[in-house]
């Protein structure tokens, strides 16, 4: 394409520029917009590979009323304000001023993901609009310096704050390749998961060091202790050199960590660390040492030839290296590329060195760390049950701390500098179910791995965080369900993580191979006539299809009840006290104080009793067990009720809202005979069940038959408030007459709220007795 085709297509993207009269010429500053658009969007083109296919919006320019003293100009999609100092006159400090705020207008078109990404705006505005050599008059300021001026004004909105930018942006010549990265994920249609830093801009590590922490549920993904500046990414040493062995070698099929879709069993529980096998075709090979090369010097006693897993456990860098040598080692993390780049890595490495941080050519925050390595988890058991193996003879063994982290996953990382001082140490872990990262300035892993035991102990005051599972939206067809991940969602197959589409999918196709997991959000789930915008689930989806339901002969059961019955296809895996708050808010949401503790203590206290109502598989989330309806703000109520001894009462505990509101209601008599049965004589009801007659037998030789079900079997096939207390025959109806709501058994929760001065000890007494 020639140029002035070129130039042809560019113009027939640019706006419409409307002017008001209060900058003047009109004409020349329409004229002047219309020459800094076509070379701002060949820029944008240059860099990102392309334009969008959308005309962008008209842009109207006028004169700014409320500029602050600092500014030239601002800007709001669709709207320039400028000041102008002399009426007339297009200085160049207007034009410098319009070009920048251009920029963001072509920005907020081209690439609306990265709109509330202040950093990249204006570093993009500042690289694209020419002023740059002015923001670099000045004197001599550091990168460390200026990163800080950043980080004081993450806006970017003060002369000291752009200055600092200005001096970033000038780290390297030539277009900075972190905003190209992220121009050409805007066209390519790449979610934007996290916000530029000043790492990735800089390529470099530009903070002082310092210390931080964070721990983070391997079920439901929150966070749930932070501790310093936990989302500033910092070179990571060896730490993802277990993303490197994952990459490097194939589970066997079946040893992932979830069944094949169609098996009737659930996936295994997540407190076994677990164990995969890895198959030989893709096993890393057996490699002997080198006397004499530092890379190799990674502990006395090694074999003749170390095997992958020695390799890791000791962070021997020879042996990566080595490796890479083979040509049989994954480039850029391989298929774990992905995922650290959703997690915020700043770029993916080029060679071996940059992988295992031999040279801190990127980084990575904490946060990303914990991200990355809960997905690890649910995906490569295996590699999780190799880490164990480090207090043993890895890096961490041989200290008086190795014993209490006994079958937790441990990876350690040294960043150092020239003279070969620590900069900073890392220690990622892995329990049952909780990932915790601690970064320390100045130290090695070695030297504050004292620190981790008390860190999960403290974390685990709080109750509940171990996992709880739920067959979810059982009532549903599988094929109407859709999930989105507003953070990054991923699916896995086989233990390789792929990532889910960033718009709502379909929730089967995302389980279909293997657990989804959304990291940084809860996964949002929709369904037809469900509530708008849908609801959140924070935790891990599996497909799990439950064996075929038979109801017990003679008792009759609704196409409804047959649903709730069988379970789901869906099983959602979260922490319990995150279930248990789900519970509560689907089953009364106006419950406070001790009432509130006494369901929430009964809502767990049923979940570990799920044989009860689906033998070998858990809960379902309709009334047949308890309601959950995806998880929700946790109250103080539900975490002090994990805090409490658990119940004593080896059963199923009931509960239903109760209270003592009267109600009467119809229904047709051959609504109730399709649930007992033709030729009803009577109907009552006692000791939870109701007891009918039915006329048997022939004309000539009639007889009453007495049978009877369960009440809430009544009830439920009839959708009626509560069990009723009487009935009566009115010609083609029946008339029902009861109080209160649900089937009246176990827990009342209206009397529990109308007993303000019980404990819920004393509320749980009254209702199950001793």
């Amino acid at each position: 394409m020639g140029w002035a085709v070129a130039v042809a297509v560019l113009l027939s993207a640019s706006p419409g520029f409307l002017t008001r009269g209060d900058v003047t010429p009109e004409a020349d500053l329409r004229r002047e917009a219309q020459a800094a658009w076509t070379s701002l969007e060949a820029q944008y083109a240059a860099q990102a590979g392309g334009l969008p296919t959308r005309a962008p919006a008209t842009v109207t320019l006028q004169k700014g009323t409320a500029l602050s003293p600092e500014r030239n100009a601002q800007g709001r999609p669709g709207v320039v304000e400028l000041r102008q100092n002399t009426p007339g006159v297009l200085d160049a400090r207007t034009r410098t001023a319009l070009r920048h705020e251009l920029a963001h207008q072509l920005l907020w078109w081209a690439c609306p993901a990265s709109s509330e990404d202040r950093l990249f705006h204006e570093a993009f505005a500042l690289t694209v609009s020419g002023e740059l050599p002015a923001w670099r008059d000045g004197p001599y300021q550091s990168l460390s310096r200026a990163a800080k001026e950043v980080a004081s004004a993450p806006a970017v909105d003060t002369p000291r704050a752009r200055r600092g930018l200005a001096r970033i942006l000038g780290e390297h010549t030539g277009f900075p390749a972190a905003l190209t990265r992220r121009l050409r994920q805007c066209h390519d249609g790449t979610r934007w998961a996290a916000p530029l830093t000043v790492e990735e801009l800089a390529d470099v590590a530009v903070l002082a060091p310092e210390a931080a922490t964070v721990v983070v549920s391997r079920h439901s993904g929150e966070v749930l202790f932070t501790e310093g500046d936990v989302r500033r990414a910092v070179p990571y040493g060896s730490t993802l050199k277990p993303f490197l062995y994952a990459a490097g070698t194939v589970v066997a099929r079946g040893d992932a960590s979830a069944p094949p879709r169609g098996a009737s069993g659930e996936a295994g529980a997540a407190t076994a660390v677990g164990a995969g096998t890895v198959t030989d075709a893709s096993a890393p090979p057996l490699l002997p040492p080198r006397p004499g090369v530092q890379e190799w010097a990674c502990g006395a006693g090694l074999p003749p030839k170390v095997d992958a897993r020695l390799a890791l456990l000791r962070s021997c860098n020879g042996w990566f290296l080595d490796w890479e040598a083979m040509g049989r080692a994954p480039k850029a993390f391989g298929v774990w590329g992905p995922v650290l780049s959703a997690v915020g890595l700043t770029g993916l490495p080029s060679d071996m060195t940059e992988a295992i941080g031999l040279r801190s050519a990127h980084g990575l925050s904490p946060w990303g760390m914990a991200q990355a390595y809960r997905l690890l988890a649910e995906a490569r058991p295996d590699v999780l049950a190799l880490l164990t193996g480090n207090v043993d003879e890895g890096t961490l063994s041989g200290l008086s701390t190795s014993k209490a982290l006994k079958g937790v996953a441990t990876k350690t990382g040294t960043v150092r500098d020239a003279a070969s001082r620590p900069q900073f140490g890392w220690i990622a872990a892995v329990d049952a179910d909780l990932v915790a990262v601690i970064v320390r300035p100045g130290k090695m892993p070695r030297h504050f791995v004292d620190e981790l035991p008390a860190l999960l102990a403290r974390v685990r005051r709080q109750a509940g965080l171990d996992a709880a599972r739920v067959q979810v939206l059982g009532l549903l067809p599988s094929a109407t369900v859709e999930a989105r991940c507003a953070g990054a969602g991923f699916s896995l197959e086989d233990g390789t993580p792929r990532a889910a589409p960033p718009d709502f999918s379909r929730l089967d196709a995302l389980t279909a191979k293997g657990p989804a997991v959304c990291l940084g959000s809860p996964w949002r789930v929709r369904f037809p006539d469900g509530p708008d915008g849908g609801r959140d689930y924070a935790g891990v989806f599996t497909w799990s299809t439950p064996p075929p339901y038979r109801p017990p002969p003679g008792v009759p059961t609704t196409p409804s009840a047959l649903k709730a019955r069988r379970g789901s296809d869906f099983v959602f895996r979260t922490t319990r006290v995150q279930y248990t708050a789900g519970v509560v808010a689907a089953e009364d949401v106006t419950l406070q104080g001790e009432a509130r503790v006494a369901l929430a203590r009964v809502a767990a206290h049923n979940e570990r009793h799920a044989d009860t109502r689906h033998p070998g598989r858990a809960l379902c989330d309709t009334t047949h067990c308890q309601a959950f309806r995806g998880t929700v703000r946790i109250r103080p109520e539900e975490s002090r009720a994990l805090q409490l001894p658990p119940l004593k009462w080896d059963a199923w505990l009931t509960f239903s809202q109760g209270g003592s509101t009267p109600w009467r209601e119809a229904r047709s008599r051959a609504q109730v005979e399709d649930l007992l049965g033709t030729h009803l004589v009577s109907l009552r009801f006692e000791s939870g069940r109701v007891r009918y007659l039915r006329t048997e037998g022939t004309p000539s030789a009639p007889y009453e038959d007495a049978r009877s079900l369960p009440c809430d079997t009544l009830r439920a096939g009839l959708q009626l408030p509560s069990c009723p207390q009487r009935a009566s025959f009115d010609g083609p109806q029946v008339l029902f007459e009861g109080q209160g709501r649900g089937h009246g058994e176990g827990l009342d929760v209206e009397a529990a709220k109308a007993s303000p001065g019980l404990s819920s000890d004393a509320l749980l007494e009254r209702a199950f007795g001793a």
